[in-house]
């Protein structure tokens, strides 16, 4: 056979790869646990094979606790956060379905945005960035609008804003209406009680509260939730996030073959959630908000102000930090990656100049690196 001849164009030679050490304080990645990358580096085996089953029933159970939910459909879908959100609303949603979604920040938005792709008739609740929706005001959502489900951000990332969520599970049954919770940044880092709560599905992330790098995303399904997946007129849209799909490979019972998972992030996964039962959630959570609590108050010492201004309604993990008049947000955050190797992020959308995002998570919610962080800003800021 005659090929046509090589294209050289693009062979280039490269170095090793040398990555900058960074302390990575934005709202993710955050830095991944020693232990973690230990664990991505150990050797692969086949996605059927038995022992890798053994290391996908540790994760569906670390994961129920680390979320407090006794859902038996509970897994790690192999995409980002991102494709878990999808995940939901991709098995949720029917064309025509009433989907009410809480907007108060950017991830809220984006809710609205792949509801609508899925054929959902989506309605809003909206408040300013960096504000939370009362009980009434999401009572009075519901009833207007009698959705099939309603769509939360319990900690809105864009904003640092934590949605209380007392009372809202009970107001959704008597509505007959299933409760949807982005936890992607609140898993790990922040008191989650989907069960408590009345929580009917859920998903989040492996890079910010669980300190691995992206690419597993944990997504639960109640038995509510289920009965409506089970019932659907239409097939699922998407056939990669297809959950009556995937349940036959995380079972336990069939193990058919989906897709090839990501074994070696479901390593990291594993590893992860073992650092969470370890050290056990109270004493996770309460290291969170102790170390979130010196760096508000280092910020008050240096005359800088938080955006979510009352401190039991914001995110322990993620604190926005008003931008003070005069300064550009976007040079001091460069001279602080490039100066001191810290990576913080500016705001987007709504809050575009206005604050910078400051993560303070799992394995970086430490208090060597409030004071480092406080220390060069203050630098920066002169």
């Amino acid at each position: 056979m005659n090929y046509p001849n090589i294209n050289e164009t693009h062979r280039i030679e490269t170095g090793q790869l040398d990555m900058p050490p960074r302390l990575l304080l934005g709202p993710g990645p955050s830095n991944t646990h020693p232990r973690v990358q230990q664990a991505i580096a150990t050797h692969e085996v086949g996605h059927l094979d038995p022992a890798f089953i053994g290391v996908m029933n540790d994760i569906q159970e670390m994961l129920r606790y680390a979320w407090q939910t006794d859902n038996s459909f509970t897994l790690p879908v192999s995409g980002t956060g991102s494709a878990a959100m999808e995940a939901t609303l991709a098995n949720l949603v029917e064309p025509g379905d009433v989907v009410l979604v809480g907007v108060m920040g950017y991830f809220g938005e984006r809710l609205v945005d792949m509801a609508g792709r899925y054929g959902a008739d989506v309605q809003t609740l909206e408040k300013p960035w960096g504000d939370v929706f009362t009980l009434a005001e999401i009572r009075a959502g519901l009833e207007r609008h009698k959705p099939a489900i309603l769509a939360l951000v319990h900690a809105e990332t864009s904003t640092g804003a934590l949605q209380p969520m007392e009372g809202i599970g009970e107001l959704c049954r008597e509505h007959n209406c299933l409760l949807l919770l982005d936890t992607v940044t609140s898993l790990g880092t922040t008191p989650v009680f989907l069960d408590g709560w009345g929580v009917d599905v859920a998903y989040s992330c492996s890079q910010k509260g669980l300190s691995c790098p992206p690419g597993a995303s944990p997504f639960t399904l109640s038995e509510r939730a289920l009965d409506k997946l089970h019932g659907r007129k239409t097939k699922v849209a998407n056939w990669y996030l297809d959950m009556s799909l995937l349940s036959k490979y995380w079972d336990g019972q069939t193990r058919s073959y989906h897709h090839t998972a990501p074994i070696n992030m479901m390593y990291a996964l594993r590893e992860g959630l073992r650092v969470v039962v370890e050290e056990g959630l109270d004493a996770r959570w309460s290291r969170h908000q102790a170390n979130a609590q010196l760096f508000w108050n280092g910020l008050a010492e240096m005359g800088l102000s938080c955006h979510v201004t009352e401190p039991s309604l914001r995110i322990p993990a993620l604190t926005t930090v008003r931008v003070p008049d005069g300064v550009d947000a976007k040079i001091v955050a460069g001279r602080l990656l490039n100066e001191y190797n810290i990576e913080i992020a500016g705001g987007f959308g709504q809050l575009a100049g206005q604050v910078w995002r400051v993560g303070l998570m799992r394995f970086n919610s430490r208090p060597e690196n409030v004071t480092l962080l406080l220390a060069a800003l203050a630098e920066v800021l002169g």
